[in-house]
C-alpha cells in the first residue's frame, strides 16, 4: 500500500485543492469546457481513477456519451466547438509537453477562442489536472470508488 498524500501532507494537499477551486469558480471558464479538459488529461495520461470520476461527474452535469466515448479521437469529430476544439489541442500540447513544445500553431489557434486571462486559467485547469493526475498514478489510488456528491 502506497501513502496518502493528503493524510502525509495536509497542507501541500489543500494548496493543491486552492488551486483546482480557482479553476473551477474563479476561472470563469465554462465549467462543461473544464469537464472535457480533465478527462482528455487523464486519458493522455492513463489515469484510471481520474477517468472515472471526470466521467461520472461530467455524466452527471449532462454531458452526452457520444461525446465522452469520442473525446480520445477528438479531432476526428464534428461534436466540438471551435472553442473545444482549440482547448483540447492546448490541453494537448501542454500535457505531452516534451513531444512539441506547444506549437505556434497550436497557440494561435488557441488564442483564436480565448482572451488573455482566459487561457491562462485554461493553461492553469490543465496543469491542475496534470498534477492531480501524477499524484493519484504515483500514489496508485484505486478506481472505482468514487462516488459522485449528490446533486440536490
Amino acid at each position: 500500500m502506497r501513502l496518502e498524500p493528503a493524510k502525509v501532507s495536509p497542507a501541500a494537499y489543500h494548496a493543491m485543492l486552492g488551486l483546482e477551486s480557482f479553476v473551477n469558480k474563479s476561472s470563469k471558464l465554462e465549467q462543461s469546457l473544464l469537464a472535457l479538459v480533465k478527462m482528455r488529461v487523464s486519458q493522455i495520461n492513463g489515469c484510471a481513477f481520474s477517468i472515472d470520476m471526470h466521467s461520472k461527474d461530467t455524466r452527471l452535469n449532462g454531458e452526452t456519451e457520444q461525446r465522452l466515448n469520442a473525446l480520445s479521437a477528438w479531432r476526428g469529430t464534428t461534436f466540438f466547438t471551435n472553442r473545444e476544439r482549440a482547448a483540447l489541442a492546448w490541453t494537448n500540447a501542454l500535457t505531452l509537453i516534451t513531444e512539441g513544445r506547444a506549437p505556434d500553431e497550436v497557440y494561435a489557434e488557441v488564442r483564436k477562442e480565448f482572451g488573455e486571462e482566459e487561457l491562462v486559467n485554461l493553461s492553469l485547469a490543465i496543469i491542475t489536472i496534470n498534477g492531480w493526475n501524477r499524484l493519484a498514478i504515483g500514489f496508485r489510488t484505486i478506481p472505482g470508488e468514487y462516488q459522485p456528491p449528490k446533486i440536490s
